[in-house]
């Protein structure tokens, strides 16, 4: 019993904690990778494909089921023969090389880094402020790149005030959300939540030619971060020491029209006592959104620098809480077949 749980808790020190560590570390230095090695962007080029042949005629709700389902489920293959492999060696102990170590941490590690974005969002956003401070068509050509929304006509205040939603929209589905599902099943489970976000992401809206093909991908979008959009919330309130902004939260995140999505952004507004939401355009279609939060105020760089400060703390206790918690459901299931 002694060496299963040696070997056990090994096991989860090099295939769990260190390629986590290193991978959040990667991410934290460098920022995500850009180019056509990057899985996510053979995710976007898949679901165009399919996209681009399918949302046509009849049966566009059971056609987007069906890509949805197929992308989803080919993730998860793909990425569990990865697992697989990498972690095969572990299996005959006897014959561990350091090598063998090496190659499945290293692996891992990279995929890890791949599917989180914190570092490139802040970045991002931060460069949305100083684009906009020298001018305002430069500040809606920078926030294009990182909003789903139009932005030909947005003031000085609208683009900051998009820039910081989607920060703290995207500190749930680039950070928390990953962090999560790699903690629940994995490297699958985590790679099949980064395919689940880039449908909602590609085909999930509401508008006349994504309605009803995106509409299981929106659906199964809203189940994957039901927890996590209301994890990340709690963890964003949590960095800023100051546990009333709950009661802000729990009045304005159910506004949203998104059932996810106003969770981490009532946490930001909260905290920076500012107002989100209004109408925004996508498609050439007006997406009315509810506001969160009462004072209209003017955004300032400030605000950025706060906003960052408050998604890197909440990133660092998600890893903890990751870190410590895959140690103890492995403890737990060392108890349990002990009984």
């Amino acid at each position: 019993m002694y060496c299963l749980s040696v070997n056990i808790n090994l096991e989860i020190l090099i295939y769990f904690i260190i390629p986590l560590l290193l991978g959040w570390m990667m991410d934290l230095m460098f920022g995500d990778p850009a180019g056509p090695v990057h899985p996510v962007v053979w995710f976007g080029k898949a679901i165009a494909f399919f996209e681009k042949r399918l949302n046509k005629g009849k049966h566009k709700v059971i056609k987007g089921a069906l890509v949805s389902s197929v992308l989803i489920l080919a993730t998860i293959a793909v990425s569990g023969a990865v697992n697989h492999f990498t972690g095969f060696y572990f299996r005959f102990m006897h014959n561990l090389e350091n090598w063998h170590i090496i190659y499945a941490v290293l692996i891992r590690s990279i995929f890890i880094f791949m599917f989180l974005a914190g570092t490139t969002l802040i970045r991002e956003v931060r460069e949305v402020f100083k684009a906009v401070d020298r001018s305002l068509e430069e500040g809606r050509r920078q926030v294009a790149r990182i909003v789903g929304r139009e932005t030909g006509n947005l003031s000085a205040h609208e683009i900051r005030t998009a820039a910081l939603e989607t920060l703290a929209e995207n500190l749930s589905d680039g950070v928390i959300a990953p962090l999560f599902w790699y903690l629940l099943g994995g490297l699958p489970a985590m790679a099949a939540y980064k395919m689940v976000n880039t449908l909602d992401s590609m085909i999930g809206y509401k508008t006349g030619r994504y309605k009803d093909f995106g509409m299981v991908a929106a659906r199964i979008d809203d189940a994957a971060n039901w927890i996590p959009a209301r994890l990340t919330a709690f963890l964003m309130v949590l960095a800023t020491g100051r546990l009333s902004l709950l009661k802000f939260v729990g009045k304005y995140a159910r506004c949203h029209a998104s059932p996810n999505s106003g969770y981490p952004e009532s946490a930001l507004a909260g905290a920076l006592d500012c107002r989100f939401g209004g109408s925004h355009t996508y498609f050439g279609e007006v997406i009315v959104k509810p506001y969160i939060g009462e004072n209209e105020r003017e955004l300032t760089t400030d605000d950025m620098y706060k906003a960052a400060r408050i998604n890197r703390k909440a990133e660092c206790i998600m890893i903890t809480l990751t870190v410590a918690a895959g140690f103890a459901l492995r403890f737990f299931t060392i108890f349990i077949s002990c009984i």
